[in-house]
């Protein structure tokens, strides 16, 4: 959550200004509701104001329903951070972006939000109640806050498959292109795997898109943005 200085015209929302401007952190458990409200009273009493909350905290514990027992922490969890963190984000600015009259909520969802398959009944129910979230903000601020859906598919780097609790859970999203994905997962993993059909999907790209989104003028607003390799093979 930031706020930018200079605010005559448009703001600048390059990714050097980020750098700049949000320059401190502060380790929170999105889960907890207090936690967060006095992250961002903290935002509040450093720059006046509040005007991107970016909800990007998650867990992705995919599974069966035949894996309960192995699961039912983690999916208790994946509830908690994925859905609650989400809400306790929006509840801990909603009051100073409404004062303000204007802000930007950011929430990151997933593909896997869009319809349902096999291997990820929680964590994709979790991700369908954040779409519901941000869809109902948007409807009752009244343009008071622009509200941004960001769904990156597949992304290396974010730590997300560490949380995967049976990996045969992933082959849901896969369909039919599932026995050529293994099989190229099996070339990557060897090194053998030809550059160029190597598509560049980091968590800098999301970061691209989110910051897209943000720097619209402000009757403009992206609502729903889905960040994807341009093979990828996942179906959703």
């Amino acid at each position: 959550m930031c706020r930018y200085s200079g605010r005559t015209g448009q703001r600048d929302y390059r990714p050097d200004h980020f750098g700049r401007r949000c320059h401190f952190s502060h380790r929170r458990n999105v889960a907890n509701l207090s936690e967060i409200q006095v992250a961002a009273s903290h935002a509040i009493k450093r720059h006046g104001a509040i005007d991107v909350m970016v909800n990007n905290a998650g867990t992705m514990p995919l599974a069966f329903f035949a894996d309960h027992n192995a699961a039912a922490d983690a999916w208790s969890r994946c509830i908690d951070v994925n859905i609650k963190g989400v809400l306790n984000g929006i509840a801990a600015v909603y009051d100073q972006m409404i004062k303000q009259g204007r802000g930007h909520v950011m929430n990151l969802s997933s593909i896997y939000g869009n319809f349902p398959v096999v291997g990820a009944g929680v964590y994709g129910a979790t991700k369908t109640a954040m779409n519901f979230l941000s869809e109902s903000l948007r409807v009752e601020a009244q343009g008071k806050i622009k509200v941004t859906i960001v769904k990156p598919t597949g992304v290396p780097g974010t730590g997300l498959g560490k949380g995967v609790i049976n990996d045969q859970a992933i082959l849901g999203i896969l369909g039919q292109n599932a026995p050529s994905y293994l099989d190229d997962m099996a070339v990557i993993a060897s090194g053998a795997m030809d550059k160029a059909r190597l598509d560049p999907n980091s968590p800098g790209y999301v970061a691209d898109a989110i910051i897209a989104a943000i720097g619209q003028p402000w009757g403009v607003s992206l609502g729903d943005s889905t960040v994807r390799a341009t093979g990828d093979g996942y179906i959703l």
